[in-house]
């Protein structure tokens, strides 16, 4: 086996773990920073609505309160009106969405479908604050973020407590049958934000790949470097030493001295063969004169 082999197989077995170790971190850090930019988007979206829900109960419910007694108007519901706010941007992003899921609503938009009670009772039955998780929707992979919906105003028992103390402008929309029996404290939904997660993943593979292909392209740039220089500066000298040590084997002693000019391990090389050839050849002529 060659020296220049050798080489070779050494350094393409150092690429070679170097490559995996770098793919798989490489792409490990891409893929957490996809997610948790999913994650940003989503949380973004989840305070939004939790502000127009604020904005709703502090500014606009208070002036239109006096109304209800002779029009009921969902507009002065915080959930209402968080609803329809994203649901203006979702216009222009349909992929994103935002729900405010209950088990037992007064508008039957909001009721939760089997998923969403599934993480609604996991809200009641643990009691956690907030739940990031990831499912197969119908536009692709998507993360949500939920967070419980919790009666810690009693005030809202007016609406939601018996259909008996509820507004009649109310009733006469929703009818009796749903949105009550509600309790103080009880968490009787979640709200959820879905955002989808195959844009910044896809941009994830392609900033790997491109990566990866930009340090196969720099280890190929290096190979060739070095198989060059190890051709130039070692293995091209060390084969004409070769052939000359053949020659002068055989007495042939006409083979011109190696250049000894140069600091490095070659050029001393170099200067040691011509000075073991020139003893060589002095030891031979002795030989011959006697």
């Amino acid at each position: 086996m060659g020296l220049r082999l050798k080489f070779n197989l050494v350094l393409i077995v150092v690429f070679a773990a170097g490559l995996a170790a770098a793919a798989y971190v490489s792409r490990q850090l891409l893929l957490e920073n996809a997610r948790d930019e999913v994650v940003r988007d989503a949380r973004l979206m989840l305070e939004s609505a939790l502000s127009v829900r604020t904005y709703t109960v502090d500014q606009i419910r208070p002036h239109l309160m006096k109304q209800l007694d002779e029009v009921f108007l969902p507009q002065t519901v915080p959930a209402f009106a968080a609803t329809e706010t994203i649901n203006t941007l979702r216009k222009k992003y349909p992929e994103y969405s935002y729900k405010e899921a209950v088990l037992n609503p007064t508008n039957p938009r909001n009721r939760t479908l089997d998923w969403e009670a599934d993480v609604v009772n996991r809200f009641r039955n643990y009691g956690d604050k907030e739940i990031v998780s990831e499912r197969q929707s119908s536009t692709g992979r998507s993360l949500f973020i939920a967070r419980p919906i919790q009666i810690s105003n009693a005030g809202c028992l007016q609406c939601h407590g018996t259909a008996s103390s509820a507004p009649p402008t109310m009733i006469k929309i929703y009818g009796e049958a749903n949105g009550f029996g509600w309790k103080h404290n009880e968490i009787v939904g979640a709200q959820l934000v879905t955002v989808p997660m195959d844009v910044p993943l896809a941009k994830a593979e392609r900033a790997f790949t491109t990566f990866m292909a930009s340090l196969a392209a720099v280890f190929a740039a290096v190979f060739i470097a070095l198989n060059i220089m190890l051709s130039w500066l070692i293995v091209r000298p060390i084969r004409k030493m070769s052939e000359a040590a053949d020659k002068i084997s055989t007495g042939d002693f006409g083979v011109p001295e190696f250049n000894e000019k140069g600091r490095d391990e070659v050029a001393v090389l170099g200067s040691s063969f011509n000075r073991m050839r020139r003893s060589l050849e002095k030891a031979m002529q002795m030989i011959a004169d006697h």
